[in-house]
């Protein structure tokens, strides 16, 4: 079966992660994701906090890692104790430069992570300390840096580094699991292919949406957080699917970060799950996502597609 050195180390069948998806990846997707062989990470977003965390724990099982974005845990105070006292194996915090709170992962005893976007970055945080990186390229679902694609960033940061590297950022197809792990990578960081899962917490109009996108339906923008007035950095667009609102407000987000209407507009949008409207998150892999079906699915066809393929990668370059 399809495994690394970093994947057998961590007691693995499988090299793949789930991205801790905010509003996707609750305790049933990373329990699935878990029992199908690879690392469930439970997911703490822009509306992370103590008590959404304690609301998903109870459905895990097994072994298990917790995602969380540096700003929240700064103003969520709680939920970086929450996390540290639920005993994962990764904890993993992405979108900051104060790599402090390392310290206190491995003071509990607990594996760190954390996304990169730079080979410089990727020395910093191998110089702190953090165990395991993530080179997410632009290609990927949500908010990340959009500047370089994942190939070329995943072989820069592993020239860079010697601490294990999974790669992010359109890896949705066997052929594409395939090429980063030819390319060295020691797993995946899987976000889109996964979110019209079953145990997703994506709502089924969202579901809907994934498994109508093309690879070409998606965009980086910043109009979301604008207009909800959550504060990510201007160098972390999130990658969704093309929109009504995006549409009618990218360029205009001088004027939308004052626009009540607007914020009313999504609101509603939210709680009616009107995604023409109100924001679905994806990467550019979206194409892949064909169908609803469990984690278990989805994860060996990609592994078993993924097997064969570097099986058979001799006999078909010799053609």
């Amino acid at each position: 079966m399809l495994s690394t050195p970093w994947s057998r180390a961590m007691g693995l069948t499988v090299p793949v992660v789930n991205a801790p998806m905010g509003g996707v990846a609750g305790g049933r997707l990373a329990a699935a994701v878990t029992a199908a062989g690879g690392l469930g990470m439970v997911g703490m977003g822009s509306a992370g906090s103590t008590s959404s965390l304690h609301t998903e724990l109870p459905y895990v099982s097994g072994t298990f890692g917790i995602g969380l974005v540096d700003w929240v845990i700064r103003q969520e105070h709680g939920l970086f104790d929450a996390a540290l006292a639920a005993r994962p194996v990764l904890i993993s915090v992405s979108f900051g430069t104060d790599l402090s709170w390392v310290s206190r992962v491995h003071d509990a005893g607990i594996a760190a992570a954390t996304q990169v976007y730079s080979s410089d970055e990727a020395r910093r945080a191998q110089d702190a300390g953090v165990d395991l990186l993530i080179a997410r390229g632009s290609e990927g679902g949500g908010h990340g840096e959009a500047t370089i694609g994942t190939l070329p960033l995943l072989a820069a940061v592993l020239d860079a580094v010697s601490v294990p590297v999974l790669a992010a950022g359109g890896i949705a197809s066997p052929r594409s699991l395939a090429a980063v792990l030819a390319a060295g990578a020691s797993g995946a960081w899987l976000g889109t292919v996964l979110s019209a899962s079953v145990e997703a917490l994506t709502t089924d109009a969202g579901r809907r949406a994934l498994v109508a996108a093309r690879e070409s339906d998606t965009v980086s923008t910043r109009v979301f957080d604008i207009v909800r007035r959550r504060p990510w950095a201007e160098r972390f667009p999130s990658r969704v699917l093309r929109n009504d609102f995006v549409a009618r407000w990218s360029g205009h987000e001088d004027e939308l970060a004052d626009d009540a209407d607007a914020e009313a507009e999504l609101n509603a949008a939210d709680a009616a799950d009107d995604r023409r409207t109100a924001p679905v998150d994806a990467g550019q892999g979206v194409g892949s996502v064909t169908g609803v079906a469990p984690v278990g699915e989805v994860i060996d066809r990609l592994c078993t597609g993924a097997h064969e393929l570097l099986a058979g990668w001799g006999q078909t370059a010799r053609r």
